[in-house]
């Protein structure tokens, strides 16, 4: 009942303030597991996700502090993000990047969706980074269909540093449903992690247009 009040009350505020463009929701199944891999330029890109996909609710990582900040704003905090479907994660070290792919995998496999950033981290100057292999590995790992998803001009509602969103309006694309169940017992995991991995990325590159960087985004501080 929570995750469907503030959904519905924050979706209406983003429609009246922001006017979305919204496409290929249909493309999103009802049902089953299902990976959202989107480009990231915003920290709001996990609030928008969700509330552009109304078939169903999605999950996504969120930083643990979330979860953890004292006081009343922090049980605020905690409750909001928890209804909107966030998981809480610790980042900094590979046993942390592993532990949420644990979880995630988790999710999938109880035929949930769960939105994935393949780049890591947010992109600072527009372009689009190369992307990780953990997107491929629960692709492989949980047979879930993955969806492209292109964001565009959420870092004008959100720019990162800014404490709060501005009235802006931006798209997000949902691509066609890629399968990736079947077809790549002939190569290595490794290899067949990066072909996927690659292929997803162009997929979200043709659906946002974006200059492609051609190298990993190592910027993590504050993401």
């Amino acid at each position: 009942m929570l995750y469907g009040a503030l959904r519905q009350t924050t979706a209406v505020l983003a429609r009246s303030l922001c006017r979305p463009t919204i496409e290929g929701r249909e493309n999103v199944p009802a049902s089953g597991p299902v990976i959202l891999a989107g480009n990231h330029m915003s920290f709001i890109d996990s609030v928008v996700i969700p509330l552009a996909v109304t078939q169903r609710r999605v999950r996504f990582l969120a930083k643990s502090d979330y979860f953890e900040t004292p006081g009343v704003k922090g049980r605020i905090t905690k409750t909001m993000f928890g209804a909107l479907g966030a998981m809480p994660v610790r980042r900094g070290n590979a046993r942390d990047a592993m532990l949420s792919l644990e979880l995630m995998l988790d999710r999938l496999n109880d035929g949930e969706a769960c939105v994935v950033y393949p780049e890591g981290t947010r992109s600072r100057d527009g372009r689009l980074y190369r992307g990780r292999t953990g997107v491929a590995h629960l692709a492989l790992e949980s047979k879930a269909l993955v969806v492209p998803v292109g964001l565009r001009d959420t870092e004008k509602v959100q720019p990162i540093g800014a404490s709060m969103p501005r009235p802006r309006p931006f798209t997000v694309r949902f691509g066609a449903p890629l399968d990736f169940s079947t077809g790549f017992d002939h190569l290595s995991p490794a290899k067949a992690r990066r072909v996927i991995t690659d292929r997803i990325m162009e997929a979200i590159g043709e659906l946002t247009g974006q200059e492609q960087a051609g190298t990993y985004n190592d910027h993590r501080a504050g993401d």
